[in-house]
């Protein structure tokens, strides 16, 4: 039988491993537009890329329920372009 402390460390574990693949997925979208960036000799694909990822990232926390103010920390986008979304 599995105890009550065991699922909520589950719980919180998958909660943790969610958290550090969002950022990580923000990561790779700075890197893409940089990559893109430096192929065009600009910025502006690196802000493109940065940009899309952040909203991809904020509609699925805000689909899973989180506080506008989780997603704006985790996001980078302000509290009103997430309540647009």
């Amino acid at each position: 039988s599995i105890s009550k402390d065991e699922i909520e460390r589950a719980r919180l574990m998958s909660e943790y491993k969610y958290e550090v693949d969002l950022q990580s997925r923000v990561v790779e979208a700075r890197r893409e537009g940089e990559r893109r960036g430096e192929r065009r000799g600009e910025r502006k694909g690196e802000l493109k890329g940065e940009r899309k990822k952040a909203i991809e990232v904020a509609r699925a926390l805000k689909e899973m329920g989180d506080p506008i103010e989780k997603i704006a920390r985790a996001s980078g986008l302000s509290p009103d372009e997430i309540a647009a979304l």
